[in-house]
């Protein structure tokens, strides 16, 4: 009897920024009409559920992070009857729907802050922190993640907010019992409408410090400040619990955490968030992504990340993200760069875990390069020329070579990939071995092979001579995946009776003989099978 297949566990997960993915009525900028046109692709490509980027009303100070009404959808990406359609269309091709969920801050112009700062005795007041200075000093020393102050003197009541972001984001109060029941409420309507989860942004910052206590320091230099008392409380875990307990009430939802933590990551904190059923299904440990490129870096990450994971808790993986470099630009130097992802990619997509994939990793789009008059992202205008924001990440989608890659007809919220008219969706499906290619043939194993989504994951070859190899064995199913990592041939011995090529990036389908002395090509990922038992 085979295994229950669970679609967040053992399905494949794609992450749209709306804003960047398809523009349906031409004004520039990506809407949910966009994503409902393209669904077709995303079946072809075979994936298994959607992470929508957040999608609500909001000022877009933080490009929908600054949310103004949690019940609403930003009028820029469509409608509440356009969500509601993406949702039934998406389910009718067996697609999940997950949402991004801000519980940390709202927008300053959401309805009750508004109320809340206006006045010491508001019913509300509590619903976000508010502190007095500390003889005439803000109230403690901690810094928001931008790199400033985390607290800002509202002058119409004289105290301090704390925002962990932006000043236009303050942070709500989760000790607050009365705001917590609101903004369960608002994630009520969400699943009565249909959603089948939510990605939780920041949720290690919801809860700060009972007493305000001030983050130790290095050096002397409040910049180098360990976040101790704003990020990771005890109560955290609790919240999650409690809202655990809320989404268990509706079949089959998910939970995903994002761990926020500096590079190189922590393996350690982001599984602390996992529990099936008390706590999260899923958390990111960005680890990998601040990983340089090595097969012993990597088999590094994986080495980490396993051995912190609660048992009967679920791993998943992650090259790239809305606010991180494109793993396709990852390293130092340009060089092999589309071997390098073609590694990438099998690697995420035949480890134990959930990979999750996000737009456009899947052609192999690079990270935009963006003049500073055309940056949008406020942390590169503050930051410019040392960091250039995190634009180049989110550039539209390279769907075909015509004027401005078929992602819309006008002008687009921010420019088009230069090498858009080589590398895009069109040209790639009529290219054997194109990264999209690889992307579809290793989903459709995935789909095909049980082994490669639920079996137990056992390396042979740990990172060393620059190779990671390992079986995924799923009941009498084996099968062995190589990756050489270097721009070298490499031999292996294995004693083994794996005989059947799956899939190779440079090799057709076919049967060996032995892989006594056998050779991998550089920068080679190959898949083979056998369908006797594993012992």
């Amino acid at each position: 009897m085979q295994a229950k297949f669970v679609w967040w566990k053992h399905g494949v997960i794609y992450h749209i920024y709306p804003r960047s993915f398809y523009d349906s009525n031409n004004d520039g900028i990506g809407d949910l009409q966009g994503i409902i046109k393209k669904l077709n692709y995303l079946v072809e490509l075979g994936i298994d559920a959607i992470w929508l980027s957040p999608i609500y009303e909001s000022p877009m100070i933080d490009f929908g992070y600054d949310v103004s009404d949690f019940k609403s959808i930003s009028i820029e990406y469509g409608s509440i009857n356009d969500f509601k359609e993406l949702i039934d269309k998406a389910h009718q091709f067996g697609i999940k729907i997950i949402m991004d969920l801000i519980m940390n801050h709202t927008s300053n112009k959401h309805p009750w802050f508004i109320e809340s700062s206006s006045s010491l005795t508001n019913s509300k007041r509590d619903w976000y922190i508010w502190k007095e200075s500390n003889n005439n000093n803000k109230p403690n020393n901690w810094l928001s993640a931008i790199g400033k102050s985390a607290w800002e003197l509202d002058k119409t009541t004289n105290q301090y907010y704390l925002h962990s972001f932006f000043k236009e984001q303050p942070d709500l109060n989760w000790r607050n019992n009365e705001m917590q029941e609101a903004f369960f409420n608002d994630i009520k309507y969400w699943l009565n409408i249909g959603v089948d989860g939510f990605r939780l942004d920041v949720v290690n910052f919801i809860v700060k410090d009972l007493k305000f206590r001030n983050n130790p320091i290095f050096m002397w230099i409040n910049l180098f400040q360990k976040h101790i008392y704003n990020r990771n409380r005890p109560k955290s875990y609790k919240i999650i619990k409690k809202l655990r307990k809320l989404v268990n009430e509706h079949n089959d939802k998910v939970l995903i955490g994002e761990i926020y933590v500096f590079p190189p990551g922590d393996s350690k904190t982001a599984a602390s968030y996992l529990n099936n059923k008390k706590g999260l299904n899923l958390t990111f440990d960005f680890s990998l992504i601040f990983k340089k490129w090595g097969a012993k870096s990597y088999y590094k990450y994986l080495e980490n990340w396993y051995n912190n994971i609660p048992k009967k808790s679920w791993p998943c993986n992650v090259l790239s993200n809305h606010d991180l470099n494109r793993a396709f630009n990852r390293g130092l130097f340009d060089i092999k760069n589309e071997e390098k992802a073609k590694i990438s990619a099998v690697f995420i997509l035949t480890i134990k875990g959930t990979p999750f994939i996000y737009y456009g990793d899947e052609i192999g789009m690079i990270n935009g390069k963006i003049k500073k008059s055309e940056i949008k992202d406020p942390l590169g205008k503050k930051y410019w020329p040392f960091y250039k924001g995190r634009d180049k990440s989110r550039t539209p989608m390279q769907w075909n070579s015509e004027y401005y890659s078929g992602f819309t007809c006008s002008k687009p919220w921010l420019p088009i990939n230069h090498d858009f008219k080589e590398k895009n969706v069109e040209n790639q499906k009529s290219q054997e071995k194109s990264i999209l290619a690889l992307y579809i043939s290793i989903i459709k194993l995935r789909k095909k092979y049980p082994s490669l989504s639920m079996g137990s994951f056992i390396p042979l070859h740990k990172g060393e001579n620059g190779i990671i190899s390992y079986y995924r064995v799923y009941k009498n199913e084996k099968l062995f995946v190589i990756l050489n990592f270097t721009n070298k041939n490499k031999k292996i011995n294995i004693n083994s009776s794996l005989k059947n090529i799956l899939y190779s990036t440079h090799r057709e389908i076919s049967t060996i003989d032995s892989l006594s002395k056998f050779l991998v090509f550089p920068y080679e990922a190959i898949i083979l099978n056998s369908n006797e038992a594993f012992n």
